[in-house]
């Protein structure tokens, strides 16, 4: 297929790449940060909402800045993560952790609303009945928080791939390595000619939203009508 060229290739499959490490990863995070604000009452709780939802608010540039000093490898937490070859800066990896972070509001969002619609009295009847904490979860509250999981992860995916000022600022723009989808857009219009290509990327991103938008929405309705039907 010549509709893309491979410059253009290779920054749709690193996105591709790059959202779904950022989504999966950040998943088994997600529902515990969602399950503990929706759940219980400790101190700093506001202070952890807060910090949960600050990429949200700040320009998308400040996160990635933060991200550079925080995991670069002159930073305080990436300068030890070389010492064991671990690094971020300006690798898809860390594409994949700028992604994560500036999606990982609104999938926790997501299943904390999912949380909080549970009726709090079914995993009171599971627990006077013996079961465990983490078995009530994984029997009764899971399944009935599951299309909202799902909502969250494919959002988080969809941000993920559209994500472009924390990325570039965190890991730069090189093609074949951190050029994702929407930093070939930029690079694109900065060049004379470029427009095309950079028009191919925007219908690509366009369509990979929309789908996943429409994925999100019909299989968590699926989902949600198993549950009810159980």
């Amino acid at each position: 297929m010549d509709w893309l060229g491979p410059q253009e290739w290779q920054a749709v499959a690193l996105s591709l790449r790059v959202s779904l490490w950022a989504t999966f990863v950040s998943l088994p995070l997600g529902i515990f940060t969602a399950y503990a604000l929706a759940r219980w009452q400790f101190p700093g709780k506001q202070v952890l909402n807060g910090l949960v939802h600050l990429p949200l608010i700040l320009p998308p540039v400040v996160t990635g800045y933060l991200l550079l000093l925080t995991l670069g490898t002159k930073g305080p937490i990436g300068g030890l993560l070389e010492q064991v070859g671990i690094v971020f800066a300006f690798r898809w990896t860390g594409a994949a952790v700028a992604a994560g972070v500036m999606a990982f509001p609104l999938m926790v969002r997501a299943v904390r609303l999912s949380i909080e619609a549970v009726d709090p009295k079914l995993e009171q009847a599971a627990s006077t009945l013996g079961a465990s904490p983490l078995w009530v979860f994984a029997t009764v509250t899971l399944p009935l928080i599951m299309p909202g999981i799902i909502a969250g992860a494919i959002l988080a995916f969809a941000k993920a791939m559209g994500e472009f000022g924390a990325t570039i600022t965190f890991v730069s723009n090189i093609p074949g390595q951190t050029q994702t989808l929407p930093s070939a857009i930029y690079a694109f219009l900065q060049v004379p000619g470029g427009e095309s290509s950079a028009l191919k990327l925007v219908i690509v991103a366009v369509a990979v939203a929309m789908t996943a938008l429409l994925m999100s929405e019909f299989i968590a309705e699926r989902v949600a009508r198993r549950v009810r039907g159980a």
